[in-house]
């Protein structure tokens, strides 16, 4: 045994000083591999629609009701079913509209906590003990033990949980342990959660959401192309905080910044106002959904039409100080012919639908006005100073990375960069190529610094520079484009202009050469390996699947926003992994959380079988198991140290 071994085996014997202490321990691990393995639940492309997002999490995409029909079977309706599974979504809620319909309340609650304490049985069986008792509500810990743990030495085991039910009701506790059972089933229906990529822009609601999955027992977020660039806001990237302003703007959603995070946003209203009081911003309309006051209109799109050149300037000055970037074919400011209306693009010219740009000085186009400093400055306080804000970012940063490979499965928001040929794209950083795995790595390892590294600026700035380019670059993995033409769907009247070339990857989706050679490059098995992929929507209704490569990928972005479901004919795609196999499920919009409380009205999901298991898949066959296994391993070392005297038992 080396001194290393030696050191390691002497601190683990702090936590477990004797031999039964060690021993209990392997048995306690050794029992928990031969667990069920806990399900998975897989969401991506949120894009702020929080109510949906919401009630896929709480029904687990259908593992709610899943379960209700496994425990239940034909002994309950359909109707019944219905009204359980909602309860268990929002047990307050449903329970004021039952108070004011029930006319035998106390026959109600017999009924509803004797099916519930059933349920919470079921979804708790395949936990240890002691992982149940972790998650139980600490007002109601010791009474739901009580009714799910079986009591082999009591003889009338029905009377003994009737009278803990009976009592819960006489002292006036049954809406309050209601609630803790609806709650703790979500709870425990899934065991971990996954989210690739997309949190952000669209949808109203992206501050709800991170307020959700930062109390939500256990997750992991992929960064995507949407998620990137708020952080990079909040870090305080001037490139970056004018594109989040701009979307926000463009979708009606500055309520998100101005109220959802508290940023102030009259310094560019001001502005706005009167450097383009005069000015044309028809270009710049707003695609609002029915939550939005029209009053704001006018005021909103001169607002959009300012931050987006603040933002084209502020982009062209961040590409010329990054020539490595290779996207000189984006400046394009200084490419407008002002008498002819046109610009160069590419060699050719195109005719421009606007170019009455007030802050634009010709002779130096990239050159930020005095007033446009100002008030960019003005924003990057409210960016870096909106604690909300930094609170939700350093979640992302703690929980996330822009790819993660768990239980078999790669996980990531866009694509692996490729060429034609499928071979990795390359890019140099300080004279160094990388591409593949290391091209993930080393993008990350600058996302963190451009929002960590305070107290070096040259690397921070270096990294926030970075931070943009995984937004916009043409060899980024969460974009995958060779460029973002924001400037040519605003400006350029030809749509031929508009069009953004997707990486090659997207040509090889179906080339199982292509995605073997990713799975490897990831060290996984080629076999029974799968990567799941978000970013872009699959479109349903022109007869996309979201299964390719034989199954080996999986593109689980189906429309969440709003603001693809006209274009992908549904509302997204969830993936469900549990102890049985993996499960695909695709859902209808969802209405209201009012219109599922008061009719019951589920999100209707119709779900697909990917992959059976002949044999139930075990905790042993998954990640957490292999840890496991070497615990056990260090535990046994440990063992043999105290019984060959090398370590010494302390006494009890």
């Amino acid at each position: 045994m080396d001194d290393l071994e030696l050191k390691y085996l002497r601190s683990l014997a702090h936590q477990y000083p004797t031999i039964a202490s060690a021993s209990t321990e392997i048995i306690n691990l050794q029992a928990i591999l031969n667990l069920p393995k806990g399900t998975e639940h897989f969401l991506t492309d949120i894009h702020g629609e929080y109510e949906q997002f919401n009630h896929v999490l709480k029904n687990g995409s259908g593992s709610v009701k899943r379960k209700i029909d496994e425990e239940f079977g034909n002994t309950l309706s359909s109707k019944d079913k219905k009204s359980l599974a909602t309860l268990i979504y929002y047990p307050k809620e449903k329970l004021d509209i039952v108070l004011q319909e029930e006319t035998n309340i106390e026959d109600w609650y017999k009924i509803t906590l004797h099916r519930l304490v059933q349920i919470t049985k079921r979804v708790s069986s395949k936990y240890t003990r002691s992982k149940v008792r972790k998650a139980l509500p600490k007002d109601f810990a010791y009474i739901i033990e009580e009714l799910i743990t079986e009591k082999s030495d009591i003889q009338d085991k029905e009377a003994y949980y009737n009278e803990i039910i009976n009592a819960i009701i006489r002292i006036d506790r049954a809406q309050e342990f209601i609630v803790a059972l609806g709650n703790l089933i979500q709870r425990m229906v899934v065991d971990h959660l996954h989210i690739v990529g997309d949190i952000f822009d669209r949808g109203p609601g992206p501050h709800v959401i991170l307020d959700t999955l930062s109390r939500y027992h256990s997750v992991d977020i992929q960064w995507g192309n949407h998620d990137i660039v708020w952080m990079g806001a909040a870090a305080g990237h001037l490139a970056c905080i004018a594109n989040v302003i701009r979307m926000s703007a463009r979708y009606g959603n500055l309520d998100t910044l101005e109220e959802g995070y508290g940023i102030n946003l009259i310094p560019l209203a001001a502005f706005a106002l009167e450097t383009y009081k005069d000015v044309n911003c028809d270009t710049f309309s707003i695609k609002y959904n029915t939550d939005y006051n029209t009053k704001d209109l006018s005021l909103d799109m001169k607002m959009h039409k300012a931050i987006s050149i603040m933002q084209f300037k502020l982009e062209g000055n961040l590409i010329m100080r990054r020539p490595e970037f290779l996207m000189q074919d984006r400046l394009l400011l200084d490419k407008i012919n002002y008498e002819n209306k046109t610009v160069i693009i590419d060699g050719q010219a195109y005719e421009m639908s606007d170019v009455e740009f007030p802050t634009v000085n010709p002779e130096k186009p990239y050159e930020l006005t005095p007033e446009e400093e100002q008030v960019m400055e003005r924003l990057r306080q409210a960016f870096v100073k909106c604690e909300k804000l930094q609170t939700h970012v350093r979640f992302l940063y703690s929980q996330g990375g822009l790819y993660k490979v768990h239980n078999s499965n790669l996980l990531y928001h866009g694509c692996m960069p490729m060429d034609e040929n499928g071979n990795f794209s390359e890019l140099t950083f300080d004279g160094v190529k990388y591409s593949g795995k290391a091209l993930y790595n080393i993008f990350d390892h600058y996302a963190r610094k451009g929002y960590y590294s305070r107290n070096n600026p040259a690397e921070m700035q270096k990294g926030q520079d970075i931070i943009w380019y995984i937004w916009a670059g043409p060899t980024s993995p969460v974009f995958g484009k060779d460029k973002m033409a924001t400037f040519e769907r605003y400006f350029v009247k030809d749509k031929k202009a508009h069009t953004e070339m997707k990486n090659s990857y997207y040509r090889l989706l179906d080339d199982e050469n292509a995605i073997n050679k990713i799975l490897t490059e990831f060290g996984l098995d080629t076999e029974n390996s799968h990567i799941v992929n978000g970013h872009v929507p699959v479109e349903l209704k022109k007869g996309e699947s979201p299964i390719r490569c034989k199954g080996k990928l999986l593109i689980i972005d189906g429309g969440f926003s709003k603001a693809y479901q006209g274009k992908t004919g549904i509302a997204g795609y969830t993936l469900v992994a549990n102890s049985h196999g993996m499960r695909l499920v695709a859902h209808e919009p969802f209405e209201s959380m009012e219109a599922a409380i008061l009719h019951e009205s589920d999100i209707f999901s119709d779900s697909m079988i990917l992959e059976t298991s002949n044999t139930r898949i075990s905790v042993a066959d998954t990640d957490v198991g292999a840890e496991l296994r070497e615990s056990i391993y260090q535990l046994e070392e440990l063992l043999k140290a105290y019984r060959n005297g090398t370590i010494v038992e302390k006494a009890i």
